[in-house]
């Protein structure tokens, strides 16, 4: 495993390092970002669309599961699991029909359904750090050595 770590110390921080991944983000890779409530995960995200080039407006999608974005250099399938009760219920959003396309996959609390993630996913974890500052989060990505 190979661990980066990067320190931000505002939103545009945040959002920055998610911009860097999706600019140079790969067909077919599975980003599972964790983190507290209001620690950043959709900032990073928002960077991170921007990052593949994406244009239109990115929300979270909290009560619809699952967003897909078609306007940047590749496809952007962005799931929020922040609701689901059951692993098992990403079978029915068709979560396995994504995972094997040649779309990036970036899942919002994917802690939750850790159990259905291949092992070449690329995990981002974003905490706060409260010593060092209201707006201090530390985001590490942890790539798995085939990546």
């Amino acid at each position: 495993m190979n661990n980066t770590v990067f320190e931000s110390f505002s939103s545009e921080d945040t959002r920055k390092t998610g911009y860097e991944l999706g600019r140079v983000a790969k067909p077919g890779q599975i980003y599972a970002l964790d983190g507290d409530l209001g620690v950043g995960k959709t900032v990073f995200t928002k960077g991170f669309a921007e990052g593949l080039g994406v244009t239109e407006k990115v929300n979270s999608p909290t009560f619809t599961i699952m967003q897909m974005y078609d306007s940047g250099r590749l496809r952007l399938c962005h799931f929020d699991v922040y609701r689901i009760e059951d692993p098992e219920e990403m079978w029915e959003v068709g979560l396995d029909e994504y995972l094997g396309s040649d779309a990036v996959c970036l899942i919002e609390w994917a802690d939750q359904i850790a159990e259905l993630l291949p092992p070449e996913t690329i995990r981002v974890k974003i905490e706060k750090d409260l010593s060092r500052g209201l707006d201090f989060r530390r985001i590490t990505i942890v790539q798995p050595e085939n990546n």
